[in-house]
């Protein structure tokens, strides 16, 4: 059975309230913070909504439902400006008068705009975890706040920013950054109190939406110049790496292992060297050395053995990149693992 709420469309206080009016819940209300919890009968979990100056609101969602569930958003005089990042399962999402649903997906961000002849429509499945960080622009009242700077903004925010009434449409959406995902980590995670936590709120807000903005920006590029680093490829690398660490013994040509997480082999490439600065072969080598000399100190292989259980086929390769790193051989390095037990 579906449920439909209609809410009002101007900062997440009032939507937080009007969700609340239809389970009949009761706000939890500290200063300019709240919260509703869902009840067992109709799900788990909890919706916040934080309300900062110059139109500026933030709605953070950590929930399941027992029902499927529509929001739908209500004509108003002012649309906000939502830049909304999905951390959960995928929803979708349309106008009134589309039947095209958008699915917004797991670790993708999205900047969406409604008018006053198209209203949002929010599809929320049954019995699906929804973990969605949002934040509501009403573009009326931020004017006061970039006055002095607008004209200085790329021709593609101007744009956006200048339809302060919501009088034109707009959707973007694509994978969202690793960086902003540290900065909503960091919003959810506070544990300051009173002042302090309002204005370390308040600047997380403001550098999450000017993470996404510039990654909007950098969306507008072709793939292959774009230089924002996305959580999404990030989870590959970490994956990469993974896969690296526990058939280090058997790996992969870099093409065949870029295959395997999902990336093509630039991206690959890109990645190790935005988050390691080496590239795939070097951290390859370079846990090779380490793990030959944990091998070392560990166990009792001789050198051929751990040669082969690096995945390593030449001894006088392997004694070459060793003594490079540790500046000296691995038999060397070995007598001498041998030496300072028997002295302790």
């Amino acid at each position: 059975m579906n449920s439909m709420i209609e809410i009002q469309d101007d900062d997440a206080s009032n939507i937080l309230k009007d969700i609340a009016h239809h389970f009949d819940l009761k706000r939890e209300i500290d200063n300019r913070e709240s919260c509703v919890r869902i009840p067992k009968q109709t799900g788990s979990g909890y919706i916040k909504a934080y309300c900062f100056d110059f139109g500026i609101s933030v709605l953070e969602s950590d929930f399941i439902l027992s029902q499927h569930l529509d929001l739908k958003f209500k004509r108003s005089q002012v649309h906000p400006l939502k830049i909304l990042f999905n951390r959960g399962n995928s929803f979708t999402y349309h106008l009134t008068n589309s039947t095209d649903d958008i699915t917004i997906d797991r670790l993708e961000g999205a900047i969406i705009a409604s008018t006053p002849q198209k209203n949002h429509i929010f599809k929320i499945p049954a019995n699906e975890p929804i973990n969605m960080f949002s934040v509501e622009i009403n573009r009326k009242l931020f004017e006061d706040k970039i006055a002095d700077f607008i004209l200085e903004m790329n021709d593609d925010l101007i744009d956006l920013f200048r339809d302060a009434n919501g009088v034109n449409p707009f959707f973007y959406k694509g994978l969202y950054s690793y960086e902003i995902e540290r900065l909503i980590e960091d919003f959810m995670d506070s544990e300051h109190e009173g002042f302090m936590r309002w204005v370390f709120l308040e600047a997380k807000v403001y550098e999450i939406i000017v993470n996404q903005l510039k990654q909007y920006l950098d969306d507008l590029f072709e793939p292959e110049k774009r230089k924002i680093l996305r959580k999404a490829t990030i989870e590959k690398i970490e994956k990469a790496v993974e896969i690296i660490e526990q058939e280090i013994d058997s790996m992969d040509s870099v093409s065949q292992l870029a295959k395997r997480v999902g990336l093509n082999q630039n991206n690959l490439q890109k990645g190790f060297k935005l988050l390691y600065a080496v590239s795939v072969k070097e951290y390859i080598r370079n846990y090779r050395i380490e793990k030959a000399r944990q091998l070392m100190e560990t166990t009792s292989l001789n050198i051929t053995e751990i040669t082969y259980k690096i995945g390593i086929n030449s001894r006088s390769y392997f004694s070459k990149i060793f003594k490079q790193k540790y500046g000296v051989s691995p038999k060397l390095y070995k007598e001498q693992i041998k030496n300072n037990r028997q002295v302790s």
